[in-house]
């Protein structure tokens, strides 16, 4: 993995492209090296907030000079993030986290599962999965509250369902309504999401004998493992703490969904 470090990068631009979730492309070196499912922290200028703001990586463009994420502004940080114009210069920590494990996909059939803002980073994956041609199929999954962002993307490089809490597109209800009213097979389950979420997929995936590798990165604060704020229970005992934790943001945020209790 390559060394994190924390460096000055430029916005590209940034539009807002759904109700609070704006779409920012950063101008950065760091993208040379980020993989699906990593993120990276922005600090806010105002010194008033203390701590970064872990934010996934969504895409990363062909030249690799340049790193997509899409956030929801949720509180101080992320509402001064999205009045950044193109040419501003922020200070950035990356790349951060292990990402997915893409060789665990090659010649099985794939669940790219995303809820809410858990859906940014599957995009990537989907990119670059689809790049290595060695899935059989890829079916991305999108579970929305109502307002569909991002669904277009995924098109080049997935099939695509979507799940709406209203019912406004695609199946009414959660993701794993999407995949019983379209049908859906599959060997291997890649998912970031909200930790309900989650939890109804491990337990499909146990109940289905399916792999599954899930992203916790909802439950990150910092993002660099000071604050104690997402550590999570795990099935082996950690040899730093000697105890059955794990803190998300240093030791994931991706993990194997049978080696953590949610």
């Amino acid at each position: 993995m390559a060394q994190k470090k924390k460096l000055t990068a430029t916005v590209f631009r940034q539009e807002q492209i759904a109700a609070g979730i704006y779409d920012m492309w950063i101008e950065t070196d760091l993208a040379k090296d980020a993989k699906p499912g990593q993120f990276i922290s922005i600090y806010p200028k105002n010194q008033a907030t203390l701590l970064p703001r872990p934010i996934s990586i969504c895409e990363v463009n062909e030249e690799k000079s340049a790193l997509r994420i899409v956030y929801r502004v949720a509180g101080q940080g992320t509402r001064e993030f999205s009045n950044y114009h193109t040419g501003e210069s922020i200070e950035i920590l990356g790349t951060l986290g292990n990402g997915f494990p893409l060789e665990k996909a090659d010649g099985k059939r794939v669940f790219l599962m995303g809820g809410g803002i858990g859906i940014p980073p599957m995009l990537q994956l989907s990119k670059e999965l689809s790049a290595r041609g060695k899935a059989e199929n890829i079916s991305a999954i999108l579970g929305y509250r109502n307002e569909l962002f991002l669904y277009e993307d995924f098109k080049a490089y997935a099939d695509v369902y979507a799940a709406t809490e209203d019912g406004s597109s695609g199946s009414k209800g959660t993701v794993m309504d999407a995949i019983r009213d379209n049908d859906l097979k599959g060997d291997i389950i890649f998912a970031c999401g909200p930790m309900p979420m989650l939890r109804a997929i491990k337990q499909f995936a146990e109940a289905n004998q399916m792999e599954a590798y899930i992203s916790l990165e909802e439950r990150m604060a910092c993002g660099v493992g000071a604050c104690l704020g997402c550590v999570c229970t795990t099935k082996e005992v950690d040899h730093h703490s000697h105890v059955k934790n794990a803190r998300i943001c240093t030791d994931g945020p991706v993990y194997d969904a049978k080696e953590v209790m949610i």
